[in-house]
């Protein structure tokens, strides 16, 4: 009995250390996962999807707290020093996973200018066609209303064959619309 309590606690000492420097490990390189994210996956995303603008909108990101906790990186988009647009990105569960959707504003008609695909792990051949042209051009210069899928009373067609991915795809751009609607005025002051 002497001989089991002593391994238990042995063990119980092994898993906490494991796990406090596990923890601490994720706490030291956080900085710089968030820095890799941002120069290899968001930024190619959002140089594609911008269209015009003369800022470095990765450089003027700000930070904006949201009721859950989380945090939303935004990009602001300025033409000639003023603020005409700002991208961002939403996720969505898909059929291998989140899939990462970062959406473009126009500020001026509050309309989607476009969307672009930062991550995701579906079927290649199939789910993965949502990331291409087909599917991501319906949301160009978009109107923020019925921008769900045709099946849940949208105007947005789901690539055949990929339902779940499609679905993935419009429930990240649904979350950034509502987003968009709520924190519009906070946009405008963090940079006016």
């Amino acid at each position: 009995m002497r001989e089991m309590f002593r391994m238990v606690v042995v063990l119980s000492l092994i898993c906490g250390l494991s796990g406090m420097t596990l923890a601490g490990l994720r706490q030291a390189t956080r900085v710089r996962i968030e820095e890799q994210v941002l120069t290899y996956v968001q930024e190619p995303v959002l140089l594609e999807v911008l269209g015009d603008h003369d800022n470095d909108p990765v450089k003027d990101r700000r930070s904006f707290g949201l009721d859950d906790g989380e945090v939303l990186t935004v990009f602001p988009v300025r033409e000639d020093g003023r603020l005409t647009g700002v991208a961002f990105e939403t996720f969505g569960q898909g059929y291998g996973g989140d899939i990462g959707v970062i959406t473009v504003f126009d500020l001026a008609s509050d309309s989607i200018l476009a969307i672009g695909m930062t991550t995701m792990k579906e079927t290649p051949g199939v789910g993965d066609r949502v990331a291409g042209l087909d599917f991501t051009g319906q949301y160009s210069r978009h109107a923020l209303a019925n921008v769900a899928l045709t099946s849940q009373g949208g105007d947005i067609n789901a690539v055949a064959g990929a339902t779940i991915s499609s679905t993935g795809a419009a429930t990240a751009v649904g979350k950034a619309v509502k987003l968009y609607r709520r924190l519009k005025p906070q946009f405008l002051d963090a940079w006016s």
